[in-house]
């Protein structure tokens, strides 16, 4: 031990003991206070979503009980500051120096820029670190100095790059700092993660999937890098079953580094390499890349009559987490079949994911909506039909999902508006009964979407031509509320003449509102929702009580799942931010920020986000 110095180590989402550089320097240098701060102040409207809280809520006590073991609990604290709880910390023990891991999201960086301001007018040391990607947002920039807009040529400039995989050691021992017991921590209970009964009981579904915590997050790592990397080029893109590495909760709230996947896979590689295991290259290159309301609704619920759509809504609510391919293919869905606002679908996600992140949804859904230079074509319209044959070809997947359509004949599983009358009742499908008819005709669709875009730009060359001429257009959605999200710029100044744990991007003291440049179409709905099928059923039954079941790597569990997938948040921030059905947007948000999608897809259908996102979604 270097020194005898008290240091406070802030406890973000980096919750694990393995490869986390802010506690290895803390316990080297002397007694540590390590503390966690639930403040939901902080987080505003961005409050992180009932999956996510229910993941933390499993997630701490585990990482208290290895700090423990270690020589110092965890504190927890429940807070309406941060700020505020951090001075009572450093006071109450009389601490030096605060360490904490980055992170990257608009809210964060702003509450973390503030923190290190008044800290350090205190005399308070602070030092943050990397502890989460492999290379910083600000480390990679093109031949010509600039920030990359497509992830092939920014991953081709990475792997052109040294990687320093060498992890930060778990500490041994930790010592407390004296006056701990000064100190006023709560359960986790007392954070209030579950607000409800109604959540809880809701949450029982993850409890019987998932195990949170740093252990278990590494024996998913093994588990996959042993049994399921091999194979995962091939088998990388099935929807059904263990295909994937499931990890993308367990980077989320950092219970294993990017650094250990990388780390591991790439000791594998080595061996496969040694032992002349040819088809193992293209699965390590393919991982480590990797309305109206009530069409909301039935979008929600899993009853849009597209099976393959369905079938992934009504696993992310049963679950908190759904398949890559999934997640492009529903978002895709809302934004282009339904004219869903792409706001609307990403706080939805943000409720039911327990890898939700507000940078990598943010950028996912822009992407999917076609408002990224490298992403989806505006125009772009898949067919649900088309990729559940290419993605779910044995529609084993939707028969998981759909009890209602178990018994269909493969021929017709993804599109059961086809079948013959006679082979919808031997398989006890009655269209519009028990499951609903399509809820938007295939050329419906791309009708409204054409007019949608038309229109937008047509507003868009008005809005230009008015400014040419000295006047202004108000903008024909300046009636709805939109999310503040901070603007993120880099510093202009170069990175390296900063110390290291200064080189993180800070939030401009501007309030950059997003404006979008969309329709508004309410003078038109009336033409496209009348040629809408809607379907008869009833919102109660708008899912299966019959127990469906999902392999995990672990062990094989059983879902019921719910009769209703609504969420009273979700239904409240839509009233708040309008009702209208409006068109893909296309202004663009180029910040630093992560894909929603679990895995990296390859280049030719990749939801390409940004270099955070490509590195923390690539397990």
């Amino acid at each position: 031990m270097a020194s005898s110095e008290r240091t406070v180590v802030w406890f973000r989402r980096d919750l694990r003991i393995d490869d986390n550089p802010a506690l290895a320097a803390a316990a080297r240098d002397g007694a540590v206070l390590p503390v966690f701060i639930w403040c939901p102040a902080d987080e505003g409207q961005f409050y992180p979503g009932r999956c996510s809280r229910w993941w933390l809520k499993q997630s701490l006590p585990h990482l208290s009980q290895s700090l423990e073991s270690l020589g110092c609990p965890l504190v927890l604290i429940r807070a309406e500051s941060t700020l505020e709880a951090l001075l009572r910390c450093i006071d109450s023990v009389g601490a030096t120096r605060l360490v904490y891991n980055h992170l990257y999201d608009p809210v964060s960086l702003v509450r973390d820029d503030k923190i290190k301001k008044e800290l350090s007018a205190l005399g308070i040391s602070i030092q943050s670190f990397n502890g989460d990607l492999l290379y910083e947002p600000w480390e990679i920039y093109d031949d010509s100095g600039l920030a990359f807009t497509t992830f092939n040529m920014y991953w081709e400039k990475c792997m052109e790059l040294p990687i320093d995989v060498s992890p930060s050691l778990a500490p041994w021992k930790l010592v407390p700092v004296p006056g701990l017991e000064s100190v006023r921590s709560c359960s986790v209970d007392d954070l209030g993660l579950e607000s409800s009964k109604d959540e809880e009981s809701s949450n029982a579904l993850l409890r019987r999937a998932w195990s949170p915590g740093w252990r278990n997050a590494e024996k998913m790592l093994e588990e996959f890098v042993s049994h399921g990397l091999l194979e995962y080029s091939k088998h990388g893109m099935k929807v059904e079953g263990a295909t994937t590495s499931l990890l993308s909760p367990y980077i989320h709230f950092g219970e294993v580094s990017v650094r250990k996947v990388y780390q591991l896979v790439r000791m594998q590689q080595i061996k496969w390499e040694n032992e002349g295991t040819s088809e193992a290259e293209e699965s390590i290159h393919f991982f480590m890349r990797s309305i109206d309301e009530e069409r909301f609704k039935s979008w929600r619920q899993g009853m849009t009559g597209y099976p393959l759509v369905d079938a992934g809504m009504r696993e992310l609510w049963a679950t908190g987490w759904t398949h890559n391919r999934i997640r492009v293919i529903i978002s895709s869905f809302a934004v282009k079949f339904l004219l869903i606002p792409w706001t609307w679908g990403m706080k939805y996600f943000w409720d039911v994911l327990l890898d939700a992140d507000l940078e990598s949804d943010i950028l996912g859904w822009q992407y999917i909506s076609g408002s990224l230079p490298d992403g989806h074509e505006l125009s772009r319209l898949d067919n649900p039909e088309v990729q559940g044959q290419k993605y779910d070809p044995d529609g084993v997947y939707v028969r998981t999902w759909i009890p209602e359509l178990a018994r269909m004949p493969t021929e017709w599983i993804h599109h059961p508006w086809d079948a013959p009358s006679c082979i919808l009742e031997v398989a006890g499908v009655e269209l519009g009964f028990n499951y609903p008819k399509p809820i938007v005709d295939l050329h419906i669709a791309r009708e409204c979407l054409d007019d949608a875009i038309s229109t937008m730009w047509q507003l868009d060359t008005a809005e230009k031509l008015a400014e040419l001429d000295g006047e202004v257009v108000e903008d024909n959605l300046s009636n709805i509320k939109t999310f503040d999200i901070p603007k993120v710029v880099l510093r202009e100044t170069s990175p390296y003449a900063l110390p290291i744990d200064q080189r993180v991007p800070h939030a401009s003291s501007k309030d950059h509102n997003l404006k979008s440049k969309v329709l508004k179409a309410s003078n038109r709905s009336s033409i496209c929702v009348d040629m809408i099928r809607s379907s008869k059923m009833e919102a109660t039954s708008s899912v299966a009580n019959s127990p469906v079941s999902r392999k995990r790597s672990f062990c094989e569990t059983a879902f019921h799942v719910p009769s209703y997938s609504s969420s009273a948040e979700v239904h409240s921030h839509i009233q708040d931010h309008g009702g209208s059905l409006v068109g893909p947007s296309r202004y663009l948000l180029q910040e630093a920020g992560r894909n929603c999608v679990d895995e990296v897809e390859d280049s030719s259908t990749a939801d390409s986000g940004s270099s955070i996102s490509r590195q923390r979604k690539a397990a």
